[in-house]
């Protein structure tokens, strides 16, 4: 489960799936670096599952990134991770 909520000038990102995910954290990170996101406060949990919540800084003001942006952004990266660990 993956929601994105706009702030004045960034994003709150709470990320919550039910089983560990061991790398994914990185691959999130990584995604709202490609985005150009600065993280400003994060809060993560790896027990009883992987929750995340990020509240985030736009670095780069010029681009349109919006919620719908993000959100499809940190699924590719769930994607992305989820394919990787198929082929350990």
């Amino acid at each position: 489960q993956v929601t994105v909520e706009t702030l004045e000038k960034g994003f709150l990102i709470n990320v919550f799936l039910e089983k560990s995910c061991p790398g994914l954290l990185v691959a999130i990170l990584e995604s709202f670096e490609e985005l150009g996101l600065n993280v400003l406060q994060a809060r993560v949990s790896c027990t009883d599952g992987f929750r995340l919540q990020a509240v985030t800084g736009k670095v780069r003001v010029c681009e349109s990134i919006d919620a719908q942006v993000v959100k499809r952004t940190v699924l590719q990266a769930f994607k992305k991770w989820s394919e990787t660990i198929e082929l350990e």
